[in-house]
């Protein structure tokens, strides 16, 4: 029987000049053609970019504008030390490895030097042009040495030789002494000097000190105009350095920046001990292989040469930067207080009304479910059942993945005091939560000494899911106690992350999660539950199913509707499938705020889907899975993007919001507010670039984030004003629809916090 033959065409997309043209492949060939996906690694340079354009928005306020500019930065470094080292290696192993998208290691490589070197140069001139100037004309300075007046300059020379100088070493570079090992994003100042003119050139390094704010400071008078000034730290050593190298003549110095390989190499099958393991790969990561070089603009060809041979890189791994080597260095702008009015407008927390002030969770939620959508939920709400849960005599026994936690967790602080009130306290701590790696061991072993049950993960899986469970002996029975998250268990990252948890007593699916937890801290083998999706042992697979069951209602003429956030959507048979699904006319909405390999509006392919992304003043970190599935909807929130690593790697969890007015909360409410968002959204175009999306028509200038920050402070204006005393057998969930509606009629300039760390594997 002959092959059948499908037409599939790919859209034209002249904006970007691009031409897809319509070709014949085999059925079986029709999703899976590379042309379909869009490269992992420029997807994401794409959403570096669209937080880059957060920078050039004029409408935004100033100082979030210079905030934009340093988590671009912060992005591109995280992006080298791992998905760059990662392709490097895969270039110098010779691996013939390919994507779904066809492209090989060389060609992504190629096209990542192109698409970086094009947003660095906008973002040095966007720095240089703009940024510049409109900080001066709001009287903030941020000047060269050569710009300082005498008795400025005379106060840096004080600065330099008091606090800088005594930390200084300079480290020759000859036949003795070999080029130092210079540590991951290291500032340093290649120095050339000589005995006497004619000789021959020495070299020596010297390191900028971390210790030292790399912006500082000059003193201000008592007078409220008074400007603020800064100066480099960079550049005040390099204009006192000759006091480090007296007897010299100095010819030139030049600054320069390293990035290493930071990816963690670890073998725990062979690995005895998991911690010390990874304490010693720690040390070893600052000391990684180098994979960019970044160099003043002005750094002559043969110094850049010399760099280059000491690093064992070539030229296509150096970039030249007309401004600061890392906009990170202007953070002093961004923390500073006193520049209030040049921020966004302050934002506080409500408490959910559910959980008023000195409320009894367990009482309330014997009675009743609770979803919290952080920030605009207080994260505190969180924290304060947790503290207590660890003083309440009746409560035996809590359980608690932790992934990231802050330096000074709470909960960790509350985790210690249950445990030693004798509470039977185990905690699942990821060691390898990329970036936070030292903070969870130091936590780890602090619980350890508490007497805490704690339990490094699972051989060859991350445990990325968010669970706590709480035990305890109500007057009825023992009971299980539940909370599910989007997000970290970290109260800092809380306030700036939009995340979603759900606190239950529901007996089913609280029985669920205490057979995870005893599959994660046990030895027997996963037994399967229902409610939950569970990766690696079933979520891929179920997902899969709830698409094919949209795709088949949709054949059989039901409804067929999908709605998904996320962080990225990578996994090809994912994608696959969401193709196949829109060939059957379901129609299917993505918000992905990160990577997306699928390419959308395709006719004949993907004509159903739509992708957004939204970059806003917080980082939107939620997952929510929406099916129609034949008008009964099933709305899932979960720790776990679409990729492999989620699916495969990693211990993730899907759970179900099953309570009806909190399921029509995110349908009715929460999801269509992300859709028709007309200020911070972008729509994904088939060539792989986003059009940022503005009112058509009669169209509201709605913005998601505006909208659920003003309804937190009606919220928030309610709890406060005289009322009547709470009863928690008359609590009830709020949705957002029950408060007064706001309108959204002007644009709000807002901005969203580090997309790294933040991005990073969140």
């Amino acid at each position: 029987m002959p092959t059948a033959i499908a037409k599939t065409s790919v859209a034209e997309e002249s904006s970007a000049g691009v031409e897809l043209l319509r070709k014949e492949v085999p059925q079986e060939e029709r999703f899976s053609d590379p042309r379909n996906f869009i490269n992992r690694e420029l997807s994401w340079l794409e959403f570096n970019r669209r937080v880059l354009e957060e920078a050039q928005d004029p409408t935004q306020p100033l100082i979030e504008r210079v905030k934009f500019l340093t988590i671009v930065s912060s992005n591109l470094d995280e992006f080298f030390e791992i998905r760059v080292a990662g392709i490097k290696q895969q270039i110098e192993s010779e691996t013939s490895d390919v994507g779904p998208d066809g492209l090989s290691p060389t060609e992504t490589f190629n096209s990542i030097q192109r698409v970086v070197r094009e947003l660095v140069a906008t973002q040095c001139a966007l720095w240089k042009n703009e940024l510049l100037p409109e900080l001066a004309k709001n009287g903030i300075y941020v000047r060269e040495m050569a710009e300082l007046p005498a008795k400025r300059a005379a106060w840096a020379h004080r600065y330099f030789q008091q606090e800088v100088l005594p930390m200084l070493t300079p480290l020759a570079v000859d036949a003795s002494h070999p080029f130092p090992h210079l540590l991951n994003r290291s500032h340093n100042l290649l120095v050339r000097a000589k005995m006497e003119r004619g000789r021959e050139a020495l070299h020596a390094i010297v390191q900028v000190p971390r210790a030292v704010s790399r912006l500082i400071g000059l003193p201000r008078g008592k007078t409220v105009n008074e400007p603020w000034e800064y100066i480099y730290l960079a550049s005040l050593i390099k204009q006192h350095i000759g006091e480090l190298f007296p007897g010299l003549i100095l010819d030139e110095v030049h600054a320069f920046r390293v990035t290493r390989n930071s990816d963690l190499y670890i073998d725990e099958e062979e690995a005895e001990n998991l911690l010390r393991t990874i304490e010693q790969e720690l040390r070893r990561s600052s000391r990684g292989n180098a994979v960019r070089l970044e160099v003043e603009a002005d750094c002559p060809k043969d110094v850049l040469e010399l760099l280059l041979r000491f690093f064992n890189l070539t030229e296509v791994d150096a970039y030249k930067l007309d401004g600061p080597l890392s906009m990170t260095h202007l953070m002093p702008l961004v923390t500073n207080d006193a520049f209030a009015k040049l921020k966004d407008r302050p934002f506080q927390p409500a408490r959910d009304p559910a959980l008023p002030p000195h409320v009894d969770f367990f009482e309330v939620l014997r009675r009743q479910d609770v979803l919290l959508h952080h920030p605009y939920d207080s994260f505190d709400q969180i924290v304060e059942w947790v503290e207590a849960a660890a003083r309440d005599p009746h409560v035996l026994a809590i359980k608690i993945t932790l992934y990231r936690t802050s330096g000074d967790s709470p909960i960790v602080g509350a985790l210690i005091e249950a445990a030693n009130a004798g509470k039977q306290v185990t905690t699942i701590v990821e060691l390898r939560a990329r970036f936070d790696e030292a903070s969870n061991i130091q936590w780890a072993r602090r619980l350890e000494e508490a007497g805490a049950h704690v339990i490094y993960g699972v051989v060859g899986l991350k445990t990325h899911c968010k669970a706590l469970l709480i035990v305890r002996r109500d007057a009825d029975q023992l009971r299980r106690y539940v909370h599910l998250g989007t997000g970290n268990y970290h109260s800092r990252t809380a306030r700036i992350y939009t995340d979603f948890s759900l606190l239950t007593s529901e007996p089913k699916l609280t029985e669920e999660v205490a057979i995870v937890f005893n599959t994660l801290t046990g030895l027997a083998g996963y037994p399967g539950v229902k409610k939950l999706m569970v990766a690696p042992f079933d979520m891929h697979s179920r997902l899969i199913r709830l698409i094919e069951r949209e795709r088949d209602n949709a054949r059989t003429g039901k409804p067929g509707r999908i709605i998904a956030k996320l962080n990225a959507l990578v996994d090809q048979e994912i994608i696959e499938k969401l193709y196949e699904a829109s060939c059957a006319d379901v129609s299917i909405d993505l918000i992905v705020r990160g990577i997306c390999c699928l390419r959308p509006k395709i006719p004949g392919l993907s004509e159903n889907i739509r992708v957004i992304s939204i970059v806003g003043r917080f980082l939107e970190h939620s997952r929510i899975f929406h099916f129609e599935n034949g008008g009964q909807p099933k709305v899932f929130l979960s720790s776990a993007d679409w990729m492999p690593r989620n699916f495969y790697r990693r211990i993730e969890l899907a759970f179900p919001v099953e309570n009806p007015v909190l399921r029509d909360q995110i349908i009715n409410e929460v999801l269509p507010s992300f859709l028709h968002d007309r200020v911070k959204a972008r729509e994904l175009q088939p060539s792989g670039k986003y059009r940022r999306l503005k009112p058509e028509g009669s169209e509201p200038r709605a913005q998601a984030q505006w909208h659920f920050r003003e309804a937190s402070r009606e919220r928030a204006k309610k709890m406060i004003r005289p009322k009547k005393k709470f009863r928690a057998d008359k609590l009830v969930p709020i949705t957002v629809a029950d408060e007064k509606s706001v309108a959204v009629t002007e644009r709000q300039p807002e901005s969203p916090m580090p997309a790294t760390a933040p991005q990073q594997s969140s």
